[in-house]
């Protein structure tokens, strides 16, 4: 169907149920192939990912030369 000079698609009720699909999607193309998928949130798994590190004891610090802290570092920065 023609939208402007743009194409829309009508997907069934059912498949979008299936995908979950919400109001806003990512489109990619792989190939000559159109794959739509819900919208990702940035950091989407991460909770997850740390966890599993943690429990691996995969989650230390690489650097092992701590840095001298600074009187700002210690009173100053917050996260």
């Amino acid at each position: 169907m023609r939208i402007g000079n743009s194409r829309g698609i009508r997907i069934p009720k059912p498949l979008i149920e299936q995908c979950e699909l919400q109001n806003e999607v990512e489109l990619e193309v792989r190939g000559r192939d159109l794959v739509i998928h819900p919208l990702r949130t940035a950091r989407e798994g991460w909770d997850e990912a740390f966890r599993r590190m943690a429990e691996c004891g995969d989650d230390v610090l690489i650097d092992k030369v701590a840095q001298p802290s600074t009187v700002w570092d210690e009173r100053e920065w917050e996260w």
